[in-house]
């Protein structure tokens, strides 16, 4: 059975447009010098950094900027990261290799939530998973 996946397989990472102008805005970010990026956006070290979850990320002292960020975005919308997002949560089989759903989200759960997928495979609070 055919899944809104594989058009996105078909061609591979490195073939992408995305990929290739990452490839060479690569090459145009490693003369950049984090102090002279700083410099240049005072907003830096806001702009470049996420919470969510109790969790800091700063990314703001690597070679990167808005294109870098833009490019990247590019990138998971042309390799169909959405559409992959999606079908893990609906329980869709992704795993292409074992022909099956991938458990992911369920390692992740809360401890009293029960993941069902398609009535196959079930994961329990006590992290105790089967495919049946």
């Amino acid at each position: 059975m055919a899944t809104a996946i594989e058009p996105f397989l078909e061609q591979n990472l490195t073939e992408r447009s995305a990929w290739k102008a990452l490839e060479s805005h690569s090459q145009e970010a490693r003369g950049l010098h984090l102090r002279d990026l700083f410099a240049r956006d005072a907003k830096r070290g806001q702009e470049f950094t996420a919470e969510a979850c109790g969790l800091f990320l700063d990314y703001s002292k690597n070679r990167i900027n808005h294109e870098t960020l833009r490019l990247l975005l590019q990138l998971a919308d042309e390799s169909g990261l959405r559409t992959r997002i999606d079908q893990m949560f609906a329980g869709e089989k992704i795993n292409r290799t074992e022909n099956r759903a991938v458990l992911h989200i369920a390692l992740r759960a809360p401890r009293t939530q029960s993941i069902l997928w398609t009535g196959k495979m079930s994961c329990r609070a006590s992290r105790k998973c089967s495919i049946g």
